[in-house]
């Protein structure tokens, strides 16, 4: 159920309820939760692209009647309940964008090369697993 209402609330954005979004991009839908008693479906947003994420998610929350409205009607023939539909805006995007951000800027140094020659391992440098080595 979750995965059918990904795909057709992506499509209700995309081409039911362009107006929404003034001619700019519509969200994409990242994930669709669902409770249980499929009374509830709780749908992550992608609001990276297209402007301010929260004045976005603030729009969709307004018209969450009429996006549901317009779920009914595509779903109908497939499910006999259309969910009560809770938008979160979803930043794991942008999370992630952050930490590889972050990472990048780590300076590592090299690993120290092992001057051992031979297959004589010195006893000392390694870690006692034992109380006998």
């Amino acid at each position: 159920m979750a995965s059918l209402l990904q795909q057709e609330l992506a499509s209700v954005l995309q081409r039911d309820l362009p107006h929404l979004f003034g001619g700019g991009m519509a969200p994409g839908i990242s994930t669709v939760k669902v409770t249980p008693d499929l009374g509830q479906a709780r749908v992550y947003l992608s609001l990276l692209l297209g402007g301010d994420a929260e004045q976005r998610l603030a729009i969709i929350r307004d018209n969450g009647k009429e996006i549901r409205h317009a779920l009914a009607k595509r779903i109908r023939q497939t499910a006999r309940v259309v969910p009560e539909l809770i938008f979160f805006h979803d930043d794991s995007a942008a999370y992630a964008a952050h930490m590889d951000e972050i990472l990048g800027t780590l300076v590592i140094p090299p690993a120290p090369k092992d001057d051992a020659s031979g297959d004589e391992e010195d006893k000392s440098a390694r870690p006692r697993l034992f109380k006998g080595e």
